[in-house]
């Protein structure tokens, strides 16, 4: 009995053994499950046994740099034979996030197998991308993006500007540049300067060393908060030629092409506060060099006419980031809302411009009027100091005009204050017995005048009857006609469809007729403006539910497809079913 036993484990290991070496495995190996967005990724299809129909996932979030590359292994380890079979593919990503790659298929011994889906996350460039596969040092060493920062620490609203320089030499040229990556510059005030077209400079220079240079791209910022904020990168996917080993039938190096992906990473702008020791209580966030102005258009005039006063900042800094100072006027003069109007050009230094408000004042009274000095505070980044300027002193005289407290208020206070004498017999003219007699003696009542304005409003409410049953009835417009004829379209054209089930196409045209006159008759509408988009904008203006128009619209579609594509899949019943259904509901909903 032991003996049976012992002969029964060693069968099951043996079998055991052959199992696990007769197994077929189909994997996909990848070098890395999270990579930036310069990076390469390697990915490995391989298989212990030899296949065929070798079919790939679908890259299409993906550059394909190289691949397939095929390789085959045989081995002997104790008398056991090893095959693996590899196809391997290098791939770029072309977004951020989360990518899955599918399954691949491959058919050995007859049957098809497949491998897991992978999930491959993908981040922002980084700034020295690992990739193993890469072995190109002419490129890494010949080819460089910048971003040269004007000042890394600015002030608060202090504008600073970024230059995007592409540097490379020989022996790379560049054939095609596409942009991955941009930046985004949330915690900024933007303004991206327009360059036309790159322009290659055969003269630039980096680190020192002769380099052509292209300017990709100018922005100027003015930071909007203080602390450390981060720059995000500019992420560049290029095109490149380089000269291979190979020579032509001249003697000419034979050029390669590749790809590479470059990016400048993140910076770092360390923004300061401004200052808070002597900070002006009227300080309104001005920052930058500046003139300040006020002016009057004119400083003499009447009461009766209108004159401005303009405000007006000039010079250099954030110009479109701060609120220019308000007048104060003496409460006599009325005062209206300011017109405001700005001429700034922004370039790599900056906005540079002015902006003024202008307000219209009317003067009520005679009399000289002073305007009051206004002040106008701004922080200069240069000197690190605030600085205030005031206006000059100026004065509006208003002649031809009323005066306050003149002749026209004391007349008013006399008269208020004027006593009035009475006798004692002011109010005996008034008779307490009164005898009422009629003002005209004929008696209306039974008259000609009581029948005539008694019968006047029937008969005429009887001519307007008669006048509209037998002339408005008569002479309806062509657009009532119209709507009538679509209605009684639709219901012939629907008692139409109904009846030419077998036909596909006479049923799909009699349909779409009939929605179509249906809903000519319910909008007033014209067959010229029934485009789908047309019909679902004028079914929901008209208080139709979102859910029924898209119905009412997917049935026309369901028309137009069965029409022009005849093979396609139908269903007849339902969509007549459904078409008359809609037409009910929309009757309900208008």
């Amino acid at each position: 009995m032991q003996r049976s036993s012992m002969r029964f484990l060693y069968y099951f290991l043996v079998l055991g053994i052959f199992t696990i070496q007769g197994q077929v495995s189909f994997e996909a190996k990848v070098s890395k499950k999270r990579l930036g967005l310069n990076e390469r990724l390697r990915i490995d299809f391989e298989m212990n046994e030899n296949g065929d129909n070798f079919n790939p996932p679908n890259f299409i979030n993906f550059h394909v740099v190289s691949g397939p590359q095929q390789s085959v292994s045989r081995s002997w380890v104790n008398g056991v034979q090893s095959f693996s079979k590899t196809y391997t593919y290098f791939l770029t990503p072309k977004k951020k996030g989360k990518i899955v790659l599918g399954q691949a298929e491959v058919n050995i011994n007859g049957e098809v197998y497949k491998t897991s889906p992978i999930e491959i996350e993908i981040i922002s460039a980084v700034e020295k991308p690992n990739d193993p596969n890469n072995n190109d040092n002419i490129i890494d060493g010949n080819i460089h993006l910048v971003a040269e920062i004007s000042k890394n620490n600015p002030y608060l609203n202090e504008g600073i500007t970024v230059t995007y320089k592409l540097y490379f030499r020989n022996p790379i040229s560049i054939s095609d540049v596409q942009e991955l990556e941009s930046p985004s510059y949330g915690d900024f005030w933007s303004h991206l300067i327009k360059i036309g077209r790159a322009e290659i400079n055969m003269r630039g220079s980096y680190k020192g060393e002769p380099y052509n240079e292209v300017i990709w791209r100018k922005a100027v910022l003015y930071p909007q908060k203080t602390g450390k904020l981060i720059l995000e990168p500019l992420t560049l996917n290029l095109s490149l030629n380089l000269p291979s080993n190979r020579k032509d039938l001249f003697g000419r190096r034979i050029l390669t092409q590749a790809q590479k992906m470059i990016t400048t990473g993140k910076d770092i702008i360390r923004v300061k506060g401004l200052p808070q020791n002597n900070k002006p209580d009227n300080f309104s966030g001005a920052v930058g060099e500046f003139d300040f102005d006020v002016i009057l258009n004119k400083n003499a005039l009447k009461a009766s006419e209108s004159f401005q006063v303009k405000i007006k900042v000039k010079g250099k800094g954030n110009l479109k980031l701060f609120n220019l100072p308000t007048i104060n006027v003496p409460n006599t003069l009325e005062v209206y809302e300011p017109e405001h109007e700005e001429n700034i050009q922004i370039t790599v230094s900056g906005m540079e411009g002015f902006i003024e408000d202008n307000y219209t004042i009317v003067p009520e009274y005679q009399g000289k009027y002073p305007i009051p000095p206004v002040k106008f505070t701004y922080f200069n980044p240069q000197t690190a100091l605030y600085k205030t300027l005031d206006s000059q002193d100026l004065l509006v005289d208003v002649f031809d005009g009323p005066q306050a407290g003149s002749k026209r208020a004391n007349m008013v206070v006399s008269e208020s204050k004027q006593i009035i004498e009475t006798s004692e017999n002011a109010f005996r003219f008034i008779k307490l017995n009164t005898e009422l007699t009629p003002v005209n003696k004929k008696i209306f009542w039974m008259s000609n005048r009581f029948w005539i304005l008694l019968f006047t409003p029937l008969l005429l409410i009887i001519t307007a009857y008669l006048f509209k049953f037998f002339v408005f009835e008569k002479t309806e417009d062509a657009s009532t006609s119209k709507q009538r004829k679509a209605q009684y379209l639709a219901k012939k054209y629907l008692s139409s469809a109904k009846n030419v089930f077998h036909n596909q196409i006479l049923f799909y045209e009699a349909l779409e007729r009939a929605l179509h006159n249906y809903l000519k008759a319910k909008l007033k509408i014209e067959t010229t403006e029934l485009s789908k988009s047309k019909i679902e904008i004028l079914l929901l203006d008209k208080k139709v539910k979102k859910q029924t128009a898209l119905d009412y619209v997917s049935v026309i579609e369901n028309c137009e497809l069965a029409r022009y594509a005849p093979g396609s899949s139908v269903n007849i019943q339902s969509d007549f079913e459904k078409a008359s259904r809609l037409i009910a509901t929309i009757d309900k909903q208008l």
